[in-house]
């Protein structure tokens, strides 16, 4: 009862949060910086071991500024999330600008629906909100449950504000099935670590081995879709735009893993043109190939 009615206080706090303007927030934002860099330390050990593993050929010096601007970028990160919650749709278009939308109604008049690969990088939550109003037709985000569940239902709500259908991993096929006579646009984060008995596939990613899911590939092949990667870029604080870029319109006649190291490389050119928007407090790499074959 304690945990639900704490549960209740913060959304409502949240809640009133969101109602400030990004001005006000962004200050917030710059002495948040200073509470999880300086006097938290949040997960830096995390962050300077995953650096160190992506970028070896990277001075030292090189790496701790992107450390310092990673943490920066998070605690923008954090307040923009915060924002979406009452956000407007005017600001969401105002902010993110979809860069060759047209690309989504060609696919679809091809009969094509489309799986979009996209990653943790700048911010995914603003862009899946801006990704609502791209078409007329069903618009899926996949997404891993928060294990509070008065959480994930509360942020499931505000993900869908716009009008997209908010699908839990595990009923993706399920979901996908249900649309199968429908044309959709479906968007799956391509990065996610699997649990260690779901590590079926290593590939090359920063520097070293790593498992990757093969979702994005393996629903492609089954609907025959379009996929795009969905490559985002930071314009100035608060403001963004990304690319629909075509990786196949021919899923089923692709080569195995194809898809997926082709995604793959997209989001790692992306990360090492600007490599502090990625999320580097995840703990990417868990574990080893040699782990998955014990």
């Amino acid at each position: 009862m304690i945990k639900e009615g704490l549960s209740r206080l913060v959304i409502f706090f949240l809640y009133l949060l969101s109602l400030l303007p990004f001005w006000i927030l962004y200050l917030l934002s710059d002495f948040l910086y200073l509470v999880i860099f300086y006097i938290i330390g949040y997960r830096r050990k995390v962050v300077q071991e995953n650096l160190r593993n992506a970028f070896p050929n990277k001075s030292e010096k090189e790496r701790k500024d992107i450390e310092k601007k990673y943490f920066k970028y998070l605690a923008d990160l954090v307040v923009e999330t915060i924002k979406l919650i009452t956000i407007s749709e005017k600001e969401v278009i105002k902010r993110v600008k979809a860069t060759n939308s047209d690309l989504v109604e060609t696919y679809f008049q091809q009969g094509k629906s489309i799986i979009g690969a996209v990653g943790h990088y700048c911010n995914w939550e603003m862009a899946a909100h801006r990704f609502s109003f791209l078409t007329e037709y069903k618009r899926i985000i996949v997404f891993k449950p928060l294990s509070n569940k008065r959480a994930d239902d509360f942020f499931t709500k505000v993900r869908g504000r716009f009008g997209a259908i908010l699908v839990p991993m595990r009923k993706t096929l399920r979901t996908i099935a249900e649309y199968r006579n429908e044309l959709t646009f479906t968007v799956l984060v391509s990065d996610q670590t699997p649990v260690q008995h779901e590590a079926h596939y290593f590939t090359t990613f920063l520097n070293q081995p790593t498992a990757v899911f093969l979702g994005v590939e393996k629903i492609a092949k089954m609907t025959d879709s379009a996929v795009v990667f969905c490559d985002i870029r930071r314009v100035k604080r608060g403001y963004y735009e990304y690319t629909l870029v075509p990786m196949t319109d021919n899923a089923k006649d692709s080569e195995p893993y194809e898809i997926t190291n082709t995604h793959v490389k997209y989001l790692e050119m992306m990360i090492n043109r600007q490599p502090e928007f990625w999320l580097w407090s995840h703990r990417r790499w868990k574990f080893k190939p040699e782990d998955v074959n014990k």
